[in-house]
């Protein structure tokens, strides 16, 4: 978006903005500071507010959040320590001032790509929080606008930071477990159901702008925000939220630097009769010739009852690379590599990427995209293989467990997963006779141009639109490629 249709936008629009006027001990940009906004602080946001605030050298000069409420509780926490933010419900209100230098970007998925796009038409680096983009072609956008316009663009995958993490990816790949045969991406965290309750247009902010590039549809959820997590025209469910961490860190032990060429995927939205459209038990296969990675996530506990989750070789939010002579289970803050019978070899300690924010600064000061432990690439491509799974899942239909397996023939990992899963659902007491499975087709990628060229059941133009939607005007995201 240009500079003129940028303001012109704004000017059709409703606005609303606030300035914090308190002093400050410094001139804005003085010292060669980094002047940073946020973008969306009612979860993950707040804590950039926090991180960002600390490094040497950076100062947050703005803040955005669409919710009044919640940006006049950081408003006041901007005075009560004396220091000077400008602040605003519009994240288009941020593009255009001369006080900010990056944008970090921690707002709903379905915005995640427009935002990052406008910052970089705007000369501004970006800090964008998983999912980079809400589909892929939004991501193969993202990509492009920070290669065409020379900015520095983080992916919210701290991990990639974690000098544990490195240590892990050189003792893997020197062999000294031997070859990888397989990856297991692992989520189970515990998740209640959203509710229910008549259609209805919140009237405390701006719905219609909050709504943004999506379809404007009535609420039936009980509780606004982190709950479109559940729905597809806004979140991605757990796979593309948490998930998205370890296939993150699978795809880089793996060293896979393109999409799988297959993916399917299966599962359901099991014990609740809610609002929720996403699944909250799925199983996706990404299908990659020599070491197939296998993402699990579950929101439903151990078993009925219990709030406690199942583990998958000693982790329950984790990855397990399986190798010919051993295995290395790991997770945010490092692992354990073991021989084959389950005998500890080597620790790998980690601090779970802590300085991931100080990357993206380095990066910055450099002008050095090479220096980011995260390019937006990067985060593409995890983001990316998890969105195709959601695409199978989508495009398919209900199934009986045996005509799952026959799907899954050829593939004994997968076959062992759904299995787990099979025996997992029933100690929730689900009757998958009464509340089937969803069974995905099995998509195939064009991964040079990260398209889908097939579809087994023949859903491709459905398969298509999930990858590339419509979008309301005027919040269309532009086509850089």
């Amino acid at each position: 978006m240009s500079k003129t249709t940028r303001r012109s936008f704004l000017k059709t629009s409703l606005v609303g903005t606030m300035s914090v006027l308190a002093p400050y001990a410094k001139v804005l940009g003085a010292n060669n500071d980094i002047r940073i906004a946020v973008i969306g602080f009612n979860s993950k946001g707040k804590q950039h507010i926090d991180v960002f605030r600390e490094l040497k050298g950076v100062r947050v000069t703005a803040i955005c959040d669409i919710d009044p409420r919640i940006l006049s509780k950081e408003v006041n926490n901007f005075k009560k320590r004396n220091e000077s933010v400008f602040a605003t419900t519009d994240a288009r209100e941020i593009m255009d001032r001369k006080d900010v230098d990056a944008v970090v970007i921690a707002s709903a998925n379905h915005w995640h790509a427009l935002q990052a796009i406008w910052a970089c038409q705007a000369g501004k680096d970006v800090y964008v929080e998983k999912p980079v983009s809400h589909n892929i072609w939004e991501g193969q956008q993202m990509v492009a606008a920070a290669r065409k316009y020379g900015r520095i663009v983080q992916a919210g995958t701290q991990t990639r930071s974690d000098e544990g993490f490195q240590r892990v990816i050189k003792y893997i790949h020197s062999g000294q477990l031997g070859e990888i045969k397989q990856v297991n991406s692992i989520m189970y965290r515990y998740r209640e159901g959203i509710g229910k309750r008549k259609p209805y247009y919140p009237a405390w902010f701006d719905y219609d702008y909050w709504c943004g590039p999506a379809e404007k549809r009535p609420l039936e959820r009980e509780r606004f925000h982190y709950d479109w997590h559940w729905k597809w025209d806004t979140g991605n469910g757990d796979s593309g939220n948490i998930g998205i961490h370890q296939v993150d860190i699978s795809r880089a032990i793996a060293g896979y630097d393109t999409l799988p060429p297959s993916v399917i995927s299966l599962g359901g939205r099991f014990g609740f009769n809610d609002a929720g459209d996403t699944a909250n038990t799925q199983m996706t296969v990404l299908n990659y010739p020599k070491v197939p990675i296998i993402i699990e996530n579950r929101n439903l506990p151990r078993r009925k009852g219990l709030d406690s989750m199942d583990h998958f070789m000693g982790t329950n939010e984790g990855h397990v690379i399986q190798c010919e002579e051993g295995y290395y289970v790991g997770s945010y803050g490092g692992g354990w590599a073991y021989d084959k019978k389950g005998k500890k070899l080597k620790q790998f300690a980690g601090d779970g990427g802590g300085k991931h924010q100080q990357n993206f600064i380095d990066a910055m000061r450099n002008k050095n995209v090479k220096l980011l432990n995260a390019d937006i690439n990067e985060g593409h491509l995890s983001t990316s293989c998890c969105h195709l799974g959601n695409v199978s899942y989508r495009v398919g239909e209900t199934a009986d467990v045996a005509t799952c397996r026959d799907a899954l023939q050829g593939n004994e990992i997968s076959l062992d997963a759904l299995s787990r899963l099979e025996k997992h659902l029933a100690a929730n007491k689900i009757n998958l006779e009464k509340t089937p499975l969803q069974l995905g087709s099995w998509i195939h990628v064009d991964q040079k141009f990260q398209t889908i060229k097939k579809v087994d059941n023949g859903n491709l133009e459905m398969a298509r639109t999930i990858c590339k939607p419509k979008y309301r005007k005027p919040f269309t995201i532009p086509a850089l490629l």
